[in-house]
């Protein structure tokens, strides 16, 4: 020990005192670094195989699900809607629409909407209303009491509702635009009663400008 012998048994009981105190050191960070340990002769070690699975797991990316991106303005009574759908190729869908509730009733009574025109296309109304409908009487949209309107019978049914579509020719498209207040749909149930729905044109003629720019 170098000139120290004499000093053997002092530095024999410090060594095992820092030896001690090392022990105590690592005790107290084997919670974050783990250290090999010995295993008794009648413990059998565990094969290295058995973890890496645990460790290839941990590691894997989590895979993410591309959602469609949604869009809404107002417009008063009239409501702009975008979806951007991510594809291949993406693809953006928009349509402006009112909606009309039955109190007490969380679903939608009907439902109107226009698509956004595609360009040489003409531009269609699309209405949805409730399955008991009768198919012997037209659908009709007026834009004012004593507006003759325009009517066509409905052209499908699924579980959804039943569907009629309307063409918006020019003149149609200033009559809507022009309306300052209140008009209607109409149509009969399978009973052949007649059911008004009101329909508003507030904001009907900005709500087409926003839906022609997108």
């Amino acid at each position: 020990m170098h000139g120290v012998e004499k000093n053997a048994a002092r530095l024999f009981v410090g060594a095992l005192a820092i030896i001690a105190s090392v022990l105590g050191i690592a005790g107290g960070g084997f919670a974050q670094q783990p250290a090999p340990q010995p295993a008794p002769q009648h413990a059998k070690k565990r094969p290295p195989a058995e973890t890496a699975p645990v460790q290839a797991a941990q590691t894997q990316p989590t895979p993410t699900i591309d959602t469609p991106q949604r869009t809404t303005a107002t417009y008063e009574d009239w409501i702009v809607q975008c979806e951007l759908r991510t594809g291949p190729p993406p693809e953006k869908f928009c349509e402006m629409m009112q909606v009309t509730q039955v109190q007490g009733r969380n679903a939608p009574f009907s439902r109107i909407a226009i698509a956004r025109p595609a360009k040489g296309q003409p531009v269609r109304l699309v209405i949805q209303v409730p399955v008991n409908v009768s198919f012997s009487t037209n659908v009709r949209i007026q834009a004012t009491e004593g507006d003759a309107g325009i009517a066509v019978p409905f052209a499908r049914c699924v579980p959804a509702g039943c569907f009629a579509d309307f063409d918006l020719k020019e003149d149609v498209m200033k009559k809507f635009r022009a309306a300052a207040g209140a008009g209607k749909l109409t149509f009969a149930d399978d009973g052949g009663h007649d059911v008004t729905v009101p329909l508003s044109f507030k904001g009907f003629p900005q709500a087409y400008d926003a839906l022609a720019k997108e």
